[in-house]
């Protein structure tokens, strides 16, 4: 199917690109810039575009960013250590920021002609981010098709949703994904901090794939102690 890819430049959407890529038709990626504190990832989310050879949209949502406060990606809030699965990192919440992007995705694609809009929420996303949920993209896909009744038919695909972040760095690897190419840190600093929560999930996933992780940390060993304390809580 004609696919465009919703790509933040992170671990999981640009191995996402690259599954579109080889499985499919990719015929572009979007990406949104809402004032995130770590937008170096639309860097990463461009050189994925230029290197799969598509069209590459960053759409400005830094005024809808704004009003969409307290939350540590937006505001200037002290951005949690620790593992996902603890009570802190509900500050990284941007609210309703999927279900925004999801829906200016489908506008995208319905203008395009293309048949599917693909995102890379996975199972790990599932504790902490609503918009993440199986109930949620199947929700919103069944809502995408009353939107978009008799103008197009735009599928969502969501490989990811029930499978792990380490699922998905093997599915990284069997589409030749340069690691070291995508950006996941939320602290937004000159190498991965190695301690928020998405730099823990993210050598966690490399550590339970038995893939090397090429990723440089300023703390390369926080990870295994904030596993650790969540084993122990």
């Amino acid at each position: 199917m004609k696919t465009i890819v919703i790509c933040s430049g992170g671990l999981d959407s640009v191995s996402l690109a690259h599954m579109v890529a080889q499985e499919n038709q990719l015929t572009g990626l979007v990406s949104f810039d809402y004032g995130q504190r770590h937008r170096k990832e639309l860097d990463y989310a461009a050189l994925c575009a230029v290197r799969l050879n598509v069209p590459h949209d960053i759409i400005d949502l830094r005024s809808i960013g704004a009003v969409l406060s307290g939350s540590a990606l937006t505001d200037d809030i002290d951005v949690p250590d620790g593992h996902y699965a603890e009570e802190s990192m509900r500050v990284t919440v941007v609210p309703n920021r999927n279900a925004i992007m999801l829906s200016i995705a489908f506008g995208v694609a319905a203008a395009r002609g293309d048949q599917a809009v693909a995102t890379a929420v996975h199972g790990g996303d599932h504790f902490i981010y609503p918009d993440c949920r199986p109930a949620f993209t199947q929700s919103f896909e069944v809502m995408q098709k009353y939107a978009l009744e008799g103008y197009a038919e735009v599928a969502l695909y969501t490989p990811f949703v029930h499978r792990t972040k380490a699922d998905i760095v093997t599915a990284g690897q069997e589409h030749d994904t340069p690691f070291d190419l995508t950006w996941s840190c939320y602290k937004g600093g000159t190498d991965h901090c190695g301690r928020c929560g998405t730099c823990v999930e993210r050598r966690e996933a490399f550590h339970l794939a038995g893939v090397a992780d090429p990723t440089p940390y300023e703390d390369p060993d926080f990870w295994a102690d904030a596993i650790t304390a969540k084993v122990a809580s």
